[in-house]
This record gives structure tokens, sequence and C-alpha cells, in this order.
């Protein structure tokens, strides 16, 4: 198989699916290794640069997606309703699991300070979190983890791409110091 004609069967399975498709199931589709196929993804990347459509890459996989600029149409054309944002403890519980996954919710409460039953439950309706099996200890309690999803809808393609937790080690003394030089700057705004 030639190699533009690699990237666009690439393109078309990838537009088919509508869903991730992992490095290694599109290896064994086209019959080419690993590395042809992050060259065709790298190739089909710069080709859609100047359209509608871009490449994510969401840890090992890749999918097809709409620029978030032709959000708005697409909402207006299909008519779709604005869904309900996160809570603040969804946040917290979705960077508690996204920072120590796997956890146990005994952990995420332990961490939060209160029952997260209910914000674990919509956070696995929405798929931001799943089931990633279950603890060897007594109870066998189940582990969490982010999905695909999550990396899609907080736009990084692996973990290692989230913002870096503050390190421990700071003072109170920076963290005042911090907070002076933000006041200043945002005095010095208004004037």
């Amino acid at each position: 198989m030639e190699f533009n004609e690699l990237v666009l069967a690439f393109e078309a399975v990838l537009f088919a699916s509508g869903e991730p498709i992992s490095i290694q199931r599109l290896s064994q589709t086209f019959e080419v290794e690993p590395s042809e196929v992050q060259k065709a993804a790298e190739a089909l990347a710069k080709k859609l640069e100047s359209g509608s459509l871009e490449l994510l890459t969401l840890e090992n996989t890749y999918q097809l997606s709409t620029k978030k600029e032709y959000a708005p149409y697409i909402k207006k054309a299909f008519d779709i309703k604005r869904k309900t944002p996160l809570s603040q403890a969804a946040f917290e519980v979705l960077a508690v699991v996204a920072y120590n996954q796997p956890v146990t919710k005994a952990f995420i409460e332990q961490v939060r300070g209160v029952d997260c039953s209910a914000v674990i439950t919509t956070l696995t309706e929405k798929e931001l979190i799943e089931e990633r099996g279950r603890l060897e200890l007594p109870g066998r309690p189940l582990l969490y983890g982010t999905t695909k999803n999550f990396l899609r809808c907080f736009g990084v393609s692996d973990l290692s791409e989230l913002p870096q937790l503050p390190n421990e080690n700071t003072n109170e003394v920076d963290l005042a110091e911090q907070l002076e030089v933000e006041d200043l700057t945002e005095s010095d705004e208004k004037e």
C-alpha cells in the first residue's frame, strides 16, 4: 500500500468509526508497522490543519473530531441542549481520580472528607471515570480511573499533560508572596 493511500484509508477508517482506535488495531488493519501508522497520523494531522476537522491523539489511540470553533454550528444544527456543567464537587473528585488513579471510593472520600457516592455515579454516567477492577482487600472495593472521554473533554492526549500539582514543600511565606504579587497585578490593571 502506498503511503498516500495509507493516509486516505486511515482517515476513512477514523471517520467511519467515530470512536478512538488504537495504533495496534490500525497497524493490524493496514498490515503495516505501528511506526507507519504514526507517520500516517502525522501526515493526516497536517492535511487536516486547513479544514474543519482535527486528529486527536488520546493515549495510544487516534480519533477524528471537529475543531472547537465549529461547536456552535453543530449544536445549532443538531439542536443539542447545553449539558449541565460539572459542580465543584465533581471537579474535585475528578482531580483526585486523575492524579491518583486507580483509586477507591473510600480514598476519594478520605481526601475530600465527605460522601462522594452521588458524584461518582454522575461522573461514571458522564463517562468521565470508569471502574478499573477491584482491590484485593476485604470487601473487594471498586477501583476508579479516568476515561478517554475525560482526556477528550479536557483537551489532553494523556495524563502527563495535566498541570503539575503545587509542590508540597511550598511554604506559607512563598504562597503569601505569590498572593501579594497577584493582588498588585490586579490593582495595576484597574488603574
